[in-house]
């Protein structure tokens, strides 16, 4: 605690210090939109003199819109905007008293030329993927394969992101990634976060945001980095939305439907966001296990259909509210629902070796239940200054119930003389979370090429989780106490970071930063009365080296320390039934793996991106197989794998075919390195894996826009798995009518069946197998309608970022 307390007040005495601060030279600074609120890159603003008319100095907008001009010689100027296709704008005179001047033009809107637009007919093609100094972000907005499609299956596509077996995200070649949405962590376990996402459309995101090395600014947790999700933003005075219907077919059928109402009026801004669905899953599985001991030998062989339904509404409803120009305040509620049946049945042929001995086992397992999550946030932002200073602050709640009911028939065959017995096990499992987190960020710029950021945040998490197993006998539930458990978990994480960032010289400049974070945990399993505590004090350094070789060419030099805390669930040391011979089980011995990740990075015209990195991490944590063979029994337990590397280079290459043809491209390598240790011996498994990605966006005559994504993710390794070879095609078409308001989709995906997800481990000369297929050949038909009246405004800008959702179960 010492350490965090003298942090803390390191971060106070920089930021009073940095107060006092004089500016060494005064900014004017401002955005450019168009007269639909969209962004104007590469537009010319230049400083006019009013006297004189000539143009004293000027630049050229970034690929967001913005710019920043040094403040020019004591006297009365303008801004002049051009950009091609739109009016030429001058700005209101205004009066330059000394070099400290600084004034922020906010937004400035300039107007299509109607005459220009009369003469010639522009379809743009809007780049879907934008490389930015720290981070890509991939557009999600308007393109056919978002269209009825899910959050989970558009993540999917982004670059770099793959799929494991077990429905984990990866990002080049690394587990451990984080899931945020609008800045906000997401509190989610694997599988259920991998149900929230699948839960949530696609037609309500904005854009991803894929952060392969974060700053200090950001939550320590997560070795493989952070994808942020981006909703869309309420950006229209008036009353504006949109509403939306879509059927998916894959087998089973599905809908989704929904609509979006804004409205704008004076300070205040409110919108609401509704959706219902009716999501279908299936799997199709094969699994092959063999247990072998000097003595025996023996094999289990099934194969399994799973088929689950999910019924979907959620809502979100937020307000902000400008005090004035430089303040504003609002409060953010997602609620989500969702109610889900499965249904998987496996036939099951076990055999020692001896045909008297042959039996047939017939599992039913039917799951039933409810899951629901529940997010309040308040928040502020203040703009201090016109030189760039500004705090904000955000205080989130969240409430994750999940309520599941397990029901098993098992049917014991005996192949020999047709002898059989029924078994009917069963469990009940409420669990629920409770998580409050407080954070503030504080941003001072001394001069243009100085910012200081400093930030503390703290959390408080309690996770209860009630499994209660019995067996159905007679018709009555006779509970198993050996298997039953009451397990809660409560865990407090106080943080604290301090980023600066400079330029060094004209073709050089440097954000370092530091951040603490001390975690205190307390694990209490009520069964047994038995207690454990985890407490630890880590501290998170990054180093990012920016050398502007030339206008278009920059090459960046990163280092990051990260941590992947453990999932509350997996603390628990229950013991899960999900078949005759298959258990899942917690570890209360996990440990946090820690990852140091270093990367370079070369940047061509903000597009071309090359990245070359090396990480390597200590007790990663992995799901690792353990089979009994004198049980016949596989046990999946998640553990700490001692040592994993990973070597990786990855290149992002957008093509211009024509004007109405783009590809975006991109292509990954990576050596995958694991050591790990079980009983006593020490396994190795290691494997060179590539992934490459072509998305065409292609503009059709009529307004009709397709869309084609292929990917192919060579054979890779994740702990003890060597998993093969898959592949897809997406295809997607577009039309616009009624002056774009009104637009039909129609996606087919995974149109030949390539994404077979096959896998084998050996270890101590036991084998497990599995053939998986998650149904995702599907057929999707969409259609939105958009309606709006008024004009744009511009949105304060918030971020809230809650890490400890990653880790319990619920999402926005």
């Amino acid at each position: 605690m010492k350490k965090l307390y003298c942090l803390f007040n390191i971060a106070f005495l920089l930021c009073l210090s940095g107060v006092t601060f004089a500016q060494t030279s005064g900014q004017l600074t401002g955005l450019v939109k168009d007269g639909k609120g969209a962004l104007v890159p590469y537009a010319s603003v230049a400083v006019i003199q009013t006297s004189t008319k000539a143009v004293v100095s000027g630049v050229t907008t970034t690929d967001q819109g913005t710019f920043t001009l040094k403040t020019p010689a004591t006297g009365t100027y303008l801004l002049r905007v051009t950009a091609i296709g739109f009016t030429t704008l001058d700005t209101a005179p205004f009066e330059v008293t000394n070099t400290n001047f600084s004034k922020d033009f906010g937004t400035i809107t300039v107007q299509e030329d109607a005459k220009l637009l009369k003469e010639v007919t522009v379809q743009s093609m809007r780049p879907k993927v934008v490389a930015h100094a720290d981070k890509m972000v991939v557009s999600v907005d308007g393109t056919a394969l978002a269209a009825s499609s899910t959050a989970y299956e558009v993540l999917a596509k982004s670059p770099g992101v793959f799929i494991d077996q077990d429905g984990n995200i990866q990002l080049n070649g690394k587990g451990g990634i984080q899931i945020m949405i609008d800045g906000k962590l997401t509190y989610l376990s694997g599988k259920e976060l991998q149900t929230m996402l699948q839960g949530m459309s696609a037609e309500n995101l904005k854009d991803i945001e894929i952060i392969t090395n974060p700053s200090a600014k950001y939550d320590a947790e997560g070795n493989a980095g952070i994808l942020n999700i981006n909703l869309k933003k309420n950006s229209l005075t008036g009353v504006n939305g949109s509403v939306y219907v879509g059927n998916f077919y894959n087998g089973m059928s599905g809908y989704s439907t929904g609509g979006t109402l804004n409205y704008k009026k004076g300070k205040w801004s409110t919108s609401a966001n509704f959706d219902a669905a009716r999501r279908v899953f299936y799997r199709n599985a094969v699994f092959n296990r063999e247990f072998n001991t000097d003595s025996s030998s023996s094999k289990q062989y099934s194969n399994g259909r799973q088929e689950d339904i999910r019924q979907v509404p959620s809502l979100r409803l937020s307000t902000d509210y400008d005090i004035n120009d430089k303040h504003s305040v609002g409060v953010t509620t997602n609620l989500y629902y969702q109610d889900f049946n499965s249904e998987f049945v496996t036939r099951t042929f076990a055999s020692n070796g001896n045909p008297a001995t042959d039996s047939l086992i017939t599992a039913t397992n039917l799951i039933n239940g409810e899951f629901s999550n529940y997010t309040f946030n308040g928040h502020y932002l203040g703009k201090l200054d016109t030189a760039g200073t500004t705090l904000s602050a955000n205080v989130d709640y969240v409430m994750i119930n999940n309520s599941s009911n397990s029901r098993f028939n098992n049917l014991y065959q005996q192949l020999s003389n047709g002898n059989s017995r029924l078994v009917l096990p069963g469990s009940d499992n409420p669990s629920n979370f409770k998580i409050f987190s407080a954070k503030t960020d504080f941003t001072k710029s001394f001069s243009k090429d100085t910012k200081m950021e400093l930030g503390a945040k703290a959390s408080r998490v309690v996770s209860d989780n009630d499994l209660r197993f019995f067996y159905n006998i007679d018709n009555r539930n006779v509970p198993d106490v050996l298997k039953s458990n009451h397990f809660i978990y409560k865990e407090k994480i106080f943080a604290a970071y301090v980023n600066f960032n400079t330029k060094i010289s004209e073709k050089w400049s440097l954000q370092s930063g530091l951040r603490a974070e001390q975690t205190l945990g307390e694990g209490n399993l009520l069964t047994t009365n038995t207690t454990f505590e985890r407490r630890y004090l880590n501290l998170f350094p990054s180093i990012f080296l920016m050398h502007n070789v030339s206008k278009d060419y920059q090459i960046s030099y990163n280092y990051s320390r990260r941590i992947n805390r453990p999932r509350y669930e997996s603390l628990n040391p229950f013991v899960f039934y999900i078949d005759p011979y298959t258990y899942a089980q917690g570890n209360p011995s996990l440990r946090p793996a820690y990852t140091n990740s270093f990367e370079v990075t070369q940047t061509i015209k903000s597009k071309y991106i090359f990245k070359i990195g090396y990480a390597i991490t200590t007790d990663f944590i992995a799901e690792v197989p353990e089979q009994f063979p004198e049980l016949n029994r596989t046990v999946f337990m998640n553990a700490n794998v001692k040592r994993y590397e990973n070597a990786n280079s990855n290149l992002v290459l957008p093509i211009k075919v024509s004007k109405n043809w783009e590809m975006n491209n991109t292509f990954n390598v990576a050596y995958q390195d694991y050591t790990i240790e079980q009983k006593e011996r020490s396994l190795r498994n290691k494997q060179l894996s590539y992934y490459g990605q072509s998305t065409q966006n292609i503009q059709l005559p009529k307004k009709v826009k397709l869309e084609v994504n292929a990917f192919y993710q060579g054979p890779g390794a994740y702990a003890l798995y060597h998993i093969s070879a898959l592949w897809g095609i997406d295809v997607g078409l577009k039309r616009s009518f009624l002056n774009d308001k009104l637009e039909f989709s129609v996606n087919v995906n995974d149109i030949f069946k390539g994404q077979q997800i096959i896998g084998r481990a050996n270890y101590n000369g036991n084998i497990n197998e599995f053939d998986q297929y998650f149904g995702s050949r599907n057929l999707r038909l969409n259609l939105r309608y958009r309606f709006n009246k008024g004009a744009k405004f511009e949105e304060k800008n918030r971020n809230t970022n809650l890490e400890e959702l990653n880790r319990a179960g619920g999402g926005n």
